[in-house]
């Protein structure tokens, strides 16, 4: 890869490359700090119009938004008490008393710091490890790769927010509907119903901005109205000095790692891994009595675990084709839809762009440092801005970029299917995330599935009984899906008794 480093700085450097993590960044900050966007909205507005440009500027785009939103969350949290992203909310606990009492730019500062630090970690966690596991993975076969898979999916399943076994129905659901379209081997279609809308199947981008980005707008337009708060005096970041670091370096590095490695735990999440660096940080530190009242070792420890979870996350994403958490999920639909693989060979077949990505996305946490202090003085006014303005525009955008992709009606018929099913569903509690990973990932689980199939004369225990790495993989996807069913059968029982 290092031998790609020329090749992928001339893109990061060339105009475009410039202007793709520039605004991507400050794309990222600015709708971070609208409070009902978050991360995974942002994402999947700014995910159709990618499908016009060249692979490298468009993932680069979305890891740009991707970093640059979760850092903008900690801006609403601090000013208005309202985490712009839930991986802020445990900012909100220390960061707006900071901010009562005065001190909101110093509290900027302190979650500016934290987050550079967090991120660019993250950025060198991602360039050693993603390579190391992918040379690791790629002694995987059929057999090994649907046990990969059936792994990811079911730790991305236990983790859901809510009922397990509705994780589960959500992920078969997103399986069901990746299946819609021609058989992968055989050619037939299946479930198309003789429209030959479907022949393709279901357009991944329409159902991923309809189940994402347009059930959010009527989850919020179904409950109650919100009022604009009030924000707080505000009048530009003001960095921590040295002397105010001393004592917390040793949180920050705790948190940084707490961050990393919850990142590489398929399925965890920057909102877990916040609130338990948070309550680590309240643990161990000499300031914990002050917790919850304004201590900057609290926002500290929240900011420096979010940001540092987005290069965490990535490293499963692109070295096994693997989303960390809903976010990558979408990142994951973007990589196939610019014919991007991720996986195994990526690296090896497609070293350029992986070094340019790699590269772009340490840019990309560098840039949040000036950036942050510049935008967050033009982002605090937005937050002024009406709940039903900025859920009008969500949907605008969503239709402008899905119909401005393939110029298909269709599509914009799916969007609006999947945006009501997506509402649904989330009324009934059943997480999205599962949907689109199953989605996603149903078309290689099917394929390795039936290769596995022919390759041990159609013996599904042949799977397991000869193939040892997947009968690790199996276990451990038993075990993830088995310890929060007991879990909450032990907590029912406690209720009861």
């Amino acid at each position: 890869m290092i031998e790609s480093l020329p090749a992928a700085l001339a893109i990061l450097f060339g105009l475009e490359g410039i202007l793709v993590l520039v605004l991507g960044t400050v794309l990222g900050i600015v709708l971070g700090a609208m409070p009902g966007i978050g991360s995974t909205v942002a994402v999947a507005i700014v995910l159709p119009f990618t499908l016009t440009m060249g692979q490298a500027p468009a993932i680069l785009l979305l890891l740009a938004v991707y970093a640059g939103s979760v850092y903008g969350g900690s801006i609403a949290a601090i000013l208005i008490n309202t985490p712009g992203t839930p991986q802020s909310a445990a900012t909100c606990l220390d960061g707006y008393p900071m901010a009562q009492r005065g001190e909101a730019g110093l509290a900027l500062g302190w979650a500016t710091v934290a987050s550079v630090a967090g991120g660019l970690v993250s950025a060198v966690v991602l360039i050693f490890l993603a390579p190391q596991l992918a040379a690791f993975a790629l002694e995987f076969g059929p057999i090994e790769t649907f046990a990969l898979i059936l792994l990811g999916m079911t730790c991305i399943v236990s983790v859901s927010t809510g009922s397990v076994v509705k994780g589960l129905l959500a992920g078969t659901i997103g399986i069901f509907l990746s299946t819609v379209g021609g058989d992968p081997i055989l050619g037939e279609m299946r479930f198309t119903f003789g429209q030959w809308q479907l022949f393709a199947g279901f357009n991944l981008l329409a159902v991923v901005i309809g189940v994402f980005a347009l059930s959010e707008v009527l989850i919020r337009a179904a409950g109650p109205i919100t009022r604009v708060s009030e924000l707080i005096d505000f009048r530009g970041v003001r960095l921590p000095t040295r002397a105010m670091w001393r004592g917390r370096l040793g949180n920050l590095g705790k948190s940084v790692a707490i961050g990393n490695v919850i990142g590489v735990l398929p399925g965890t999440g920057a909102a877990t891994a916040a609130f338990i660096s948070y309550a680590e940080g309240r643990r161990s530190s000499p300031n914990r009595d002050a917790f919850g009242t304004g201590e900057p070792d609290g926002i500290v420890s929240s900011e420096a675990a979010n940001n540092a979870v987005t290069g965490g996350a990535l490293v499963p994403t692109m070295a096994l084709g693997i989303p960390g958490d809903a976010i990558t999920a979408v990142m994951l639909a973007t990589l196939t839809l610019h014919g991007i693989t991720p996986g195994p060979r990526l690296v090896e077949d497609d070293p350029v762009l992986i070094a340019a990505i790699f590269a772009g996305f340490f840019v990309i946490n560098l840039l949040l440092l000036p950036l942050g202090m510049l935008l967050s003085r033009v982002a605090a006014p937005i937050l002024r801005v009406r709940e039903a303005f900025m859920m009008t525009a969500i949907v605008l955008l969503c239709a402008v970029g899905i119909y401005f992709v393939r110029g298909n009606t269709f599509d914009l018929l799916v969007m609006g299917a999947a945006g009501v099913f997506g509402f649904v569903l989330r009324r009934q509690g059943f997480p999205m995330a599962p949907l689109v990973i199953g989605m996603v990932l149903g078309p290689t689980l099917e394929l390795t599935l039936r290769q596995g199939l022919i390759l041990t004369d159609g013996s599904f225990p042949a799977f397991f009984t000869g193939h040892p790495i997947a009968l690790v993989l199996g276990i451990v996807a038993v075990v993830a899906l088995a310890v929060p069913m007991v879990r909450a059968g032990l907590a029912r029982r406690r209720g009861t008794a």
